[in-house]
């Protein structure tokens, strides 16, 4: 083969080795830039166990004794309170109108509130934003039992002043990132940001001791994971939550993993159907004599001390030489070689039988025996 055409061989096998690539990288980007944005509903649910969802908190209170109950709407949320249950409300709890903020506000119960939640001013009178801070690990510095449990914490978002009588910990700016305060019978609980409470953020610092401590403290959390007037959600089931179809329960990437496993078959079928013409035929650089294959078979056979292979290799050899001498079809069994090998040299068929037919040698001095007998069988045959 000239130079210029091994040139021409490389250069078309760089190209597809390019194309499989890029086809690689785009099959894997174009989910990403074609799924549409996550739900809302997702951030902070219960029921999410990607980084942006609280499935863990959610295990961890179960797990702790406190009855978790997931609800999408106002309605739900209202009719499941009572004077020991603690309703849980987030950035995530989509409120579509005032009307439903007042109706959770006057549901039994106290009431956490947790990250840039709506109606803040009927959730939660009396509370004030003081400024947006950045969210890092931060000291309690206040005596409130549940944050001085936990320590340190993710904790920013929005600074609230505290109203009187109120409780306040880690303090950010002019405010504090948490504030306890007691409103017509109500515990409140304001927390500026809910990051900590995520899958993502549980595990750092006492994220988890301080979500157990403030979401645990009813023995049932009411979770509004997504609100919304069912009226405007369209059916909904008979516990009063949206009706889900069979297709709302497959998750979103199937569809894009059945899509990429699509593209990998054609990328594939592709590489595999390519045609690259004519067997070439090339003369090998090196000649191997029979002797020096045998002796390297040998030697390894020595090596894994594989005697009992070594010996078949021998008796198999023997036995396809001594059937054409012998008259008899390559197809016949190692037993009637033997028979017709004794029959042709007047032997008594047993110690022939046992030559061509035996158990394996002891040793590797039996090994070499067994190749002497089984030449001397040879020669014998081809005298007679």
């Amino acid at each position: 083969m000239t130079e210029t055409a091994t040139r021409a061989r490389r250069g078309r096998g760089t190209a597809w080795g390019a194309l499989v690539v890029l086809l690689v990288l785009g099959a894997a980007a174009l989910p990403a830039l074609l799924a549409p944005d996550r739900p809302a509903g997702w951030l902070l649910d219960p029921a999410d166990t990607s980084v942006f969802g609280s499935a863990a908190l959610a295990h961890l209170l179960e797990a702790h004794g406190v009855e978790v109950v997931r609800v999408e709407t106002p309605t739900a949320a209202v009719a499941a309170a009572g004077p020991e249950t603690l309703l849980l409300i987030t950035e995530a709890s989509l409120l579509g109108d005032r009307d439903a903020a007042v109706r959770l506000a006057e549901a039994p119960g106290d009431r956490l509130i947790a990250g840039h939640a709506s109606f803040l001013d009927v959730l939660a009178p009396g509370l004030n934003r003081e400024s947006v801070e950045r969210a890092r690990s931060r000291p309690p510095r206040c005596t409130l039992r549940e944050a001085v449990r936990a320590g340190d914490a993710f904790t920013g978002g929005i600074s609230f002043s505290s109203p009187p009588g109120s409780t306040g910990c880690y303090p950010a700016g002019d405010g504090h990132t948490l504030v306890r305060y007691t409103e017509n019978g109500h515990t409140v609980t304001a927390l500026g940001d809910a990051t900590f409470m995520t899958n993502l953020w549980l595990a750092d610092d006492g994220n988890a001791a301080l979500a157990l401590n403030l979401a645990g403290a009813r023995p049932k959390l009411i979770w509004l994971a997504q609100a919304g007037d069912p009226a405007d959600d369209g059916a909904t089931g008979a516990d009063g939550e949206p009706a889900r179809s069979l297709g709302d329960l497959i998750p979103g990437g199937v569809n894009w993993a059945v899509f990429q496993l699509v593209v990998a078959v054609a990328v594939t079928a592709l590489w595999r159907a390519r045609r690259l013409g004519p067997v070439v035929t090339e003369r090998l650089p090196v000649v191997v004599r029979a002797s020096e294959t045998v002796e390297g078979r040998g030697l390894l056979y020595r090596s894994r001390r594989a005697r009992d292979r070594a010996a078949l290799a021998l008796r198999a050899a023997a036995a396809d030489r001594l059937a054409p001498l012998l008259g008899v079809p390559r197809t016949a069994t190692a037993e009637e070689v033997a028979d017709a090998a004794a029959a042709r040299t007047g032997q008594d068929p047993g110690p022939v039988r046992t030559l061509l037919c035996g158990p394996e040698p002891a040793d590797d001095a039996a090994l070499v025996a067994l190749a002497a007998d089984l030449d001397t069988l040879e020669r014998q045959v081809r005298d007679s």
